[in-house]
C-alpha cells in the first residue's frame, strides 16, 4: 500500500523523522543523554546491547536499569545507536540504510550477541539483519544468568501482558515468567500467551489509527486480574499506549523495572 502511496499522513511523518533524524521521534537530541560515564561504552565486547528509541527518548530509567544489568557480564552498547527500523518495515517502507548502519556498528565491537529491551527492535533484528550475530531479548539472557542476579522476594502481585513480537512472533513466553516468579506472585491476565490480545501499539497502527489502537489498548486492560500491583511487561510500545489508555491505579512498568526493585540496594 506504501508503494502505491496509500498511508495516513501521520505514518507519513513517522517515516520522515526517522530517516532523517535515525529516531522515531525526529530528535537531534543525544540519544545517550541517559548514560552518565561514556567510558562504559567498550570498543570491543561479545555482547552488545540495542537499546530502541521509546528507551533512549522516553523511558531512560529502565535503559540505564538494562544497560547496568548487562554490563555485569560485559556487555557494551552501540555508540551511534540508530532506529532499527521496525516502523519503517511494519508500513511498508525500506529501511536499509537504517539496517546497514547498525550492522556496521555491531561488527566493529565484534558482538556475537545482541541483546534488545524493545519486543519491535529483538523482532527486526532477528529477522531482518544478517545472520552474523545472535539475538537475546533481555529476558532471554537474564534467564540463563538468573542464579548470578542476588534477586529477592518483593511482596507483590503481578500480571504480564505478552508483546506480540515476543510472544506471537518469537514464541518467547517462558522466560520472562520465570523471571517474575523469581521475585514476586504472578497472575495471569484473562487471556495470555499464544492467546494474548494485541495492545494496539505497534505496527504503525498508533501512529496512523490512534483512536482504534487506544480502543485496543482498553480492551486489553479490561483483561488484567484485580488486585494486581503492576502489570509488567517487556515492550515499551505496549508500556505507553496501556499507559494512554488509562491503565489508572494499576501502574505498567518494564520487566527490568521490576528486577531493579528486587536487586540488592547497590545493584539497583
Amino acid at each position: 500500500m506504501v508503494l502505491k502511496g496509500v498511508m495516513t499522513g501521520k505514518q507519513k511523518s513517522l517515516a520522515g523523522n526517522i530517516l532523517s533524524s535515525g529516531n522515531t521521534f525526529g530528535l537531534s537530541d543525544d540519544r545517550l543523554s541517559w548514560l552518565a560515564d561514556r567510558s562504559s561504552i567498550l570498543k570491543k565486547a561479545e555482547y552488545a546491547y540495542f537499546v530502541g528509541c521509546m528507551n533512549s527518548y522516553r523511558y531512560t530509567e529502565t535503559a540505564a536499569r538494562t544497560f547496568s544489568l548487562l554490563q555485569r557480564f560485559g556487555a557494551t552498547i552501540l555508540p551511534a545507536e540508530k532506529c532499527c527500523g521496525s516502523p519503517l518495515m511494519r508500513m511498508g517502507f525500506d529501511a536499509q540504510k537504517l539496517v546497514q548502519e547498525n550492522s556496521r556498528q555491531i561488527k566493529e565491537i565484534g558482538a556475537s550477541t545482541v541483546i534488545t529491551g524493545c519486543a519491535g527492535c529483538h523482532t527486526t533484528l532477528k529477522n531482518s539483519y544478517s545472520e552474523d550475530f545472535e539475538v537475546k531479548s533481555v529476558s532471554e539472557f537474564l534467564v540463563e544468568h538468573l542464579s548470578e542476579l542476588d534477586l529477592r522476594k518483593l511482596d507483590l502481585s503481578v500480571s504480564y501482558h505478552d508483546p506480540c513480537h515476543l510472544g506471537r512472533h518469537s514464541r518467547i513466553y517462558d522466560q520472562p515468567r520465570k523471571l517474575i516468579e523469581a521475585v514476586c506472585n504472578l497472575e495471569e491476565m484473562k487471556t495470555s500467551r499464544e492467546s494474548a490480545r494485541c495492545c494496539g501499539g505497534g505496527g504503525g497502527v498508533r501512529y496512523g489509527y490512534k483512536d482504534l489502537s487506544l480502543r485496543m489498548a482498553k480492551r486489553r486492560l479490561s483483561e488484567v486480574p484485580e488486585g494486581v500491583d503492576y502489570i509488567v511487561t517487556s515492550c515499551p510500545l505496549c508500556i505507553r499506549n496501556l499507559r494512554d489508555a488509562g491503565a489508572g491505579e494499576v501502574k505498567v512498568i518494564d520487566l527490568v523495572d521490576l528486577l531493579a526493585m528486587a536487586l540488592p540496594k547497590e545493584s539497583s
